[in-house]
């Protein structure tokens, strides 16, 4: 006869304690006294006590079984120590590609009251792009591919390529989940709460809903999105603390 650890695929929680302590010019996350370990066996740490605390949060959220899904921060923090390290030219690269094709420079034809609201909210946000990161993108009208210029495309790459780990990755997460190296920049550098990013993010989307209302499976992959735009915002705080 199955026990219940058989048919529960998660790790039943081990540890009844989490804190944070100093360690190695950083700080790790301890459960029971012990270093927490990465998947790849590294010590879980982070390089300011704020993102140390946000992990260490994660755990102590967890009830009897351990939800990784339920772990946004921790995952992201696996790949700042597992991956990144090692690839950091291909991250860096991922970064350039999301400005290559950046979801921001892609204005409606039609209708007039959606293209108001792009220019309106997009336009700002590409202005503080250009002024603050010296990334100048060329804006395309309809949805056909328009390259952008390769030194706007390296420079992305530059800008990537000069963060730590955890800023890097943090980075990556960002420009995939929301389709916009320039709204990951944003987050990155404090310009744009989590919120705002998601909204420009899914401007589009928003307006279309308006019309036509939303189904449920579409409203329950936008309400996940939310949530990781939401935790990437405390990631960066943290870094910043």
């Amino acid at each position: 006869m199955s026990s219940p650890d058989d048919l529960n695929p998660k790790p039943r929680r081990f540890y009844k304690a989490v804190s944070v302590a100093p360690e190695g010019g950083g700080f790790a996350v301890l459960l029971d006294g012990r270093r927490a370990k990465t998947p790849a066996g590294a010590p879980l740490s982070a390089p300011t006590e704020a993102l140390a605390q946000l992990l260490a949060d994660e755990w102590d959220a967890q009830g009897e079984w351990i939800d990784t899904a339920a772990m946004p921060a921790n995952r992201l923090a696996f790949t700042a120590l597992d991956r990144t390290p090692g690839a950091r030219e291909a991250v860096a690269g991922e970064v350039a590609r999301y400005a290559g094709s950046d979801l921001l420079c892609y204005f409606a034809e039609e209708p007039a009251a959606l293209v108001e609201r792009e220019v309106a909210h997009w336009g700002p946000v590409l202005e503080w792009a250009e002024e603050a990161l010296g990334l100048c993108f060329v804006r395309a009208a309809g949805i056909v591919h328009r390259p952008q210029p390769p030194e706007t495309v390296e420079r992305a790459r530059a800008l990537a390529a000069e963060l730590d780990d955890f800023s890097l990755s943090g980075l990556a997460f960002g420009a995939a989940l929301l389709g916009s190296t320039v709204l990951a920049f944003a987050m990155q550098r404090g310009q744009l709460h989590g919120q705002a990013a998601f909204e420009l993010s899914h401007l589009d989307e928003t307006f279309q809903r308006e019309r036509w209302g939303l189904d449920a499976e579409a409203a329950e992959r936008a309400e996940r999105m939310r949530a990781e735009a939401l935790m990437l915002e405390r990631w960066f705080a943290a870094l910043r603390a």
